[in-house]
């Protein structure tokens, strides 16, 4: 494939931001140039590139994209990356730091790069500078090593004990290598006895953080609001102190007002929060199975890799689009993590102890020169066991051990991303939130081509029916939306997806049976009896086992998922594992095990964990090696790496650490771990009512799921709608399902239907909430019809004669100034018929029966209040004079957050004197006038609310509510 760029000088010219690639042994590659303003991408000249790139400069390992919002523009270009594994002897990274160049101005772009290069010179002088991109210091490794050779792959990780959480180092060792970048937290915090990767992280540091305590001067640039957030400074005073001179020099729109805190996701997302992989030579995207049967390909690489899984190619489409391919490094959300370990192929066999019973004179060891094991028939056992202290320090290396590599990579998917309580279910075209497909991939340590290959996949997903559930609380009650008809749809559009991309299906849920949990799970188990009934997916009866994880496993009982491995033992090794040997693919594997709980996360990784041991026990056994003649030292490092993943895939959906960590790293349940999980479940909590609404708006328009209109939503309701929904699609449905229900009357010709706002309140004009509601127009009625959009269903409608219409008014409707756009009086428009009642006239609500309600009733029931007949009416019993009715419609937003939807052609204004001017037709075409007497026209212009009336009735507390949750939201 066409070579990427893996190392690049960025830095400003006159006329654009000039990215440079270093060239490698000597070969000069193209550089490109990002023309200020228009952002227009092209080859840079020869003169930008020579004379320019001097100090103002700093050195980047690959372009994220180009983040364009509002009237600004940013380059998300990479500044550290470490590596954490190597695939057929590729190196794979994980991104640890990114920058955000702004592209406004020369002036703006040579700060902002001056704040990057202090940055990376800071981290430098703290121990990050790269050692083995120097001359003098090729050999040197450290596994938190940012800058790296590209041209030498990097070992495996080999982890001796359980994982990073334990790892220690001398005094000595930690100053030599990291050449005492420490700073003066050394000063502090050496001992003789190291410290742990725990206490460090409890300090606030990490192997790649830097100093947070630099002090670094304040500006209200742009380039100063980027270069706090790649120093990745956790100062309290500086993230209040974000620059917002942006909002001064240039017209204030709401996705301006909310771009610092835009940036700073966007900094945490690719950079800091270490969730997005990379690699210049190997597509991470796809699994064995789904690769490509040439063993090269002279197409590039974002072009081979599964769209599925290719996170940054709305951002990185500039560059695709102007021809620099060479820049397009496609990047992989989820979890890549690699260990080695030995096995024994010839293990002593057992012999008999002084109580007469076999044990094993051997254990399984990993990479550790204090695990090297050896063999010498003079060492002395105890009861048949070996004293492998002695043992090591006697004994010559047995040559019988083989070395391995077990790599583990989850790929989440682009569809329905987002987080925990915004992103549930299921979407139109079948794709389900926390989609994470987990290969497992055992090899030798040097990836020799004639050795054997060996992949295994599993995959998770919400539950594949539409259902919400509330964040305000530790353990909502799922909600199950729209019909059984609308679900079974994407149901069943979902199981043929994944048929079509693995093959057979085995699903393992295991949410509660009895419980809340138990509402969703059942409609799960209904479907997919419904599906296999009609001849299942693609022919293919798709297995299902409803395993109630908490029932089975009460008590921290977790060691019990061992029966759900008894019960699908038989239908996995029917599905088997992918097996490739030098570029041939011996096996497929052709089924997947779709596992789900609730969120898809903590009890999901304690099966997936299970099932990939299961998996590994037969891939060695076709190694030649008997598993169950090895000690369980390899499981502590085996649960490690699951355990970290876990916790990755848990972060990017729910923001901490995966619940029942300390089950999977050790196979132990205390009452310490359920204290953590407690302190997670409330971090969870607080994420999911505080920073989740405006990350999930982030992550959409990142992906291109939504424009920046997103922006002026969740200014508006701090809320942002599903993009996997489509609104203009349930409308026209909502239209034709009331169509069809509420006019009986088949000689009543259709003339038009309309989704539009209307009080919840029938007979109103203000009254809150809002809610969409459907207007129907006939040649003889007008039919107002309040919708049950979950349920698809049409909850009540009221039928109006056109005779009995007496005006209709249009203008400026206005209902709350909590923001720009809900005081927009040219946007915020609607109209009010006024009629009389009529015998004609009905409304009927639907109470699982369509009866018949007097509007009376319908009021009472809409929640309004009547005045009752007194004096002489009452006493009489005389019927009341029929009062007039007003029914009052506003219009829709005609702009769509949805990237890719139709935007209505027509505004707000034009939307509502169509529909009146519809209503005025038909309502004239029927009346009769005298000869001479001309028609009266019933449209007439005024406000129904105007601006200065919605400021005077909105409340002070109405206000400082919205602001308090402005403040915190946003």
């Amino acid at each position: 494939m066409p070579g990427l760029v893996r190392k690049l000088l960025i830095f400003a010219a006159v006329d654009g931001l000039v990215l440079q690639p270093v060239a490698q042994k000597g070969q000069r590659a193209p550089a490109a140039k990002i023309a200020y303003n228009d952002n227009n991408i092209g080859p840079a000249l020869k003169q930008n590139v020579e004379g320019e790139n001097g100090a103002k400069s700093f050195e980047a390992f690959g372009i994220v994209g180009l983040l364009t919002v509002s009237k600004s523009s940013f380059l998300i270009s990479i500044t550290r990356r470490q590596q954490v594994a190597q695939i057929y002897g590729k190196p794979i990274y994980v991104i640890t730091e990114v920058a955000l160049t702004p592209l406004d101005s020369r002036a703006e772009a040579e700060a902002s790069i001056l704040q990057t290069q202090k940055a990376l010179q800071r981290g430098k002088i703290d121990g990050h500078e790269d050692d083995s991109d120097s001359e003098d210091d090729e050999g040197a490794y450290a596994t938190t090593s940012d800058d790296i050779d590209d041209e030498e792959p990097q070992p495996a990780i080999v982890d001796t004990l359980p994982g990073e959480h334990k790892r220690k180092s001398s005094v000595a060792e930690d100053v030599i290598t990291r050449k005492g970048g420490y700073g003066r937290f050394a000063q502090k915090w050496f001992s003789k006895n190291g410290w742990t990767a725990d206490s460090r992280r409890n300090l606030g540091m990490t192997s790649t953080a830097s100093d947070s305590d630099v002090d670094t001067p304040q500006s209200k640039s742009h380039a100063q609001t980027t270069s706090g957030l790649q120093e990745g400074n956790v100062d309290p005073k500086n993230e209040v102190e974000m620059p917002l001179s942006l909002n001064e020099r240039r017209e204030k729109d709401f996705s301006a007002s909310l771009l610092p805190k835009l940036l700073r996701t966007a900094q945490i997302l690719f950079g800091s929060s270490r969730s997005f992989y990379f690699s210049y030579d190997y597509d991470v995207t796809r699994s064995l199975s789904n690769r490509s049967s040439s063993k090269t390909s002279e197409l590039p690489l974002h072009t081979q890799v599964d769209p599925l899984f290719f996170w940054n190619k709305n951002i990185v489409q500039p560059f695709i689009d102007a021809g620099q391919i060479s820049f397009v490094l496609p990047l992989l959300q989820g979890f890549i993590g690699q260990r080695s370990f030995e096995m024994d192929t010839d293990p002593p066999k057992p012999i008999p102890g002084l109580d007469g019973a076999e044990k094993s004179s051997m254990e399984m060891v990993d990479l550790s020169p204090d695990h090297n094991v050896q063999d010498d028939a003079n060492v002395a056992t105890i009861d048949g066991i070996l004293d492998r202290r002695k043992h090591r320090e006697q004994s010559p290396r047995r040559n019988t051990m083989k070395q391995f590599l077990l790599t583990l990579i989850s790929r989440r998917s682009v569809k329905r991303a987002g987080l925990r309580y915004l992103r549930r279910g299921v979407d139109e075209e079948g794709h389900t939130a926390n989609s994470v497909e987990t290969e497992q991939i055992l090899s030798d340590s040097e990836w020799k081509p004639s050795s054997k290959v060996h992949s295994f996949v599993q995959i998770r997903g919400s539950i594949p029916v539409y259902f919400s559930q509330s964040p305000y609380s530790f353990k909502p009650v799922p909600q199950i939306q729209h019909s059984d008809e609308t679900n079974y749809r994407a149901f069943s559009k979902h199981f043929d997806n994944i048929c079509e991309r693995y093959g057979s299906v085995q699903v393992a849920s295991l949410v509660e049976k009895h419980g809340p949990e138990a509402i969703v799970g059942q409609q799960y188990e209904t479907h997919m009896t419904r599906l296999n009934s009609c001849g299942g997916c693609r022919g293919d009866q798709v297995g299902f086992e409803w395993f109630d994880f908490h029932a089975v496993c009460r008590g921290m009982k977790f060691e019990n998922v061992s029966l759900l491995m008894d019960s699908l033992g038989d239908r996995l090794d029917g599905f088997g594992y992918t097996t490739v040997s030098d570029g041939t693919q011996l096996s497929r594997q052709n089924g997947v095990l779709r596992t789900n709980c609730m969120d898809c996360l903590d009890r999901t990784n304690v099966v997936q964990n299970s099932f990939g041991k299961r998996a590994l026990e037969q891939q060695l056994k076709d190694e030649g090696i008997d598993f169950s003649l090895q000690t369980d030292q390899v499981i502590q490092w085996f649960n490690i790496l699951w355990a970290d993943n876990g916790d990755a895939v848990s972060k990017q959906y729910a923001s901490t650490a995966a619940l029942k960590g300390d089950f999977t790293r050790t196979r132990k349940r205390d009452y310490k771990g359920a204290l953590t999980d407690m302190g997670l479940s409330i971090s969870r909590f607080y994420s999911g009512i505080v920073n989740d609404y405006f990350s999930q708006a982030a992550i959409d328009f990142l992906l291109g799921n939504v424009t920046s209109v997103v922006f002026e939503d969740f200014e508006t309701s701090l809320m942002s709608r599903d993009p996997g929904v489509s609104m203009q699609k349930m409308r026209q449905q909502a239209i034709e399902a009331c169509q069809k229900l509420v006019v009986a009357d088949e000689e009543e010709e259709f003339i038009g239907g309309w989704a539009l706002l209307t009080p919840q309140v029938p007979n109103t004009i203000k009254s809150t909430p809002f809610e969409e509601s459907i207007l129907l127009l006939t040649d003889a009625a007008l039919y107002s019809c309040r919708f049950d959009w979950n349920l698809e269903k049409v909850s009540s409608f009221e039928r109006v004669s056109l005779e009995h219409i007496l005006s209709i008014k249009l203008g400026t409707y206005i209902t709350s100034t909590l923001s720009a756009s809900q005081s927009d009086e040219k946007r915020n428009v609607g109209f009010i018929i006024t009629y009389r009642e009529g015998v004609n006239d009905i409304s009927r609500v639907n109470t699982r029966s369509m009866a018949n309600v007097s509007r009376l009733d319908m009021d009472l029931l809409g929640g309004s209040s009547t005045t009752p007949q007194s004096g002489l009416a009452a006493l009489l019993g005389r019927p009341p004079t029929p009062a007039n009715r007003v029914l009052a419609l506003k219009a829709l937003p005609s702009r769509s957050a949805v990237a890719g939807g139709t935007d209505n052609a027509l505004t707000e204004t034009d939307q509502i004197r169509t529909i009146c001017s519809e209503i005025e037709r038909m309502v004239l075409h029927g009346q009769v006038i005298e000869v001479g007497t001309e028609r009266k026209p019933l449209i007439e212009k005024g406000d129904i609310i105007s601006l200065a009336e919605a400021k005077k009735s909105t409340g002070l507390l109405e206000q400082l509510g919205h602001s308090f949750k402005k403040l915190i939201w946003a």
